[in-house]
């Protein structure tokens, strides 16, 4: 534990200088994002695994499936434990074009055990506004197993029933977008501090008034006229440019695994801690009580329960007012703490009003 607190101070301590980060590992643009696309098909060749004859809609789209083939059956006549409804997903990448390969997504909505060994038939993929943009098809690839015997006991790994199709959906549609004179720039973390030095580093680097913070979370860049017809060029060239990113002070605790994350920036008013150990120990040893001879009693378990409390030395540190994290963290190590008292020293000193940042409990 000692290794891990000593750790810590050595990262704030040799973290002063800070780095610039690139403007790309920043922001989004506003425009430039993927697309879910999503449809309803059925996987074929199943050996045995299918959708059970209770499936009613996996029945009706193969009776659908083949009336359009020019087959005309009845649906109570099929049997359908060879073939599975799936919904299919898949991501389109930004600027999407006609003609490209996407991966795609197969999970299945009834009650089939395993899809492995299957093929899913062509299948539309729709867009949020109802139109058709790919078409999928092609054999499944599962990357588990479910085996099962005659008695219903079984061994499944991972998860039969979802899989991919690698490059199985086609692009039949492209997405149309085009840059105008101005970009907006999106912070993944935003803030005030950093939308600021975002604007000045751009305007620094290209000379000109381009970029002004609208709000904590977007900056607005107009293009050049040089850059007007390529703004691909522009866009590349403040990707590049590194600005100092700020944030709040901050303290990560997750009580789960005991992990606990400070910023450089905690600081720490006037504030004295003391930890102690108590160990309350609780044991339980049953009694018998034996009747005497020839009476009419009868044997009686007793439990007896013993209670030990102790308590180990108190030890108590006082820490001056505008402490570091690196100041807390030594003191802390010095009086012997866990990772889990830390947690619980830190939720004290933030109700106390001393600790100066956020505390995040995840």
């Amino acid at each position: 534990m000692k290794k891990l607190l000593i750790l810590l101070i050595s990262i704030t301590t040799l973290s002063t200088p800070v780095l610039g980060v690139r403007v790309k590992d920043l922001v989004e643009i506003q425009g430039v994002r993927e697309n879910k696309i999503l449809g309803y098909g059925l996987v074929v060749g199943l050996n045995g695994t299918g959708d059970k004859a209770g499936s009613e809609f996996t029945i009706r789209s193969l009776a659908n499936m083949l009336k359009y083939m020019g087959i005309i059956v009845d649906p109570d006549l099929l049997k359908v434990k060879n073939v599975a409804a799936v919904v299919v997903t898949a991501t389109m990448p930004p600027f999407a074009k006609s003609g490209q390969m996407l991966d795609c997504t197969i999970s299945s909505i009834g009650d089939a055990t395993s899809l492995a060994g299957g093929t899913l038939i062509s299948t539309p993929l729709y867009g949020p506004d109802g139109k058709v943009y790919a078409m999928a098809q092609g054999p499944v690839s599962v990357g588990g197993f479910a085996v099962s015997g005659a008695s219903g006991t079984g061994v499944t790994k991972n998860f039969p029933t979802a899989g991919r199709i690698p490059n199985g959906a086609v692009l039949e549609r492209s997405l149309e977008f085009k840059f105008n004179n101005k970009i907006k720039l999106l912070l993944d973390d935003p803030d005030f501090t950093t939308a600021h030095r975002l604007a000045k580093s751009i305007n620094s680097y290209v000379r000109l008034h381009v970029a002004q913070a609208e709000d904590i979370s977007t900056v607005t860049v107009r293009v050049p006229k040089k850059y007007t017809k390529n703004v691909v060029d522009f866009i590349s060239l403040i990707e590049g440019i590194n600005v100092v990113p700020d944030s709040r002070a901050k303290v990560i605790v997750n009580e789960r695994t005991g992990t606990v994350v400070m910023g450089k920036d905690v600081r720490i008013s006037t504030v004295a801690i003391a930890h102690g150990n108590l160990s309350i120990k609780i044991t339980e040893a049953p009694q018998v009580s034996q009747p005497t001879p020839f009476s009419t009693g009868r044997t009686v378990i007793t439990p007896k329960t013993g209670v030990r409390v102790s308590e180990g030395g108190r030890n108590l540190v006082l820490l001056p007012k505008g402490a570091t994290i690196g100041d807390l963290v030594s003191a802390l190590n010095a009086i012997g703490v866990t990772p889990r008292d830390l947690i619980v020293i830190l939720q004290a000193i933030k109700a106390a009003g001393a600790l100066h940042a956020e505390l995040e409990i995840i």
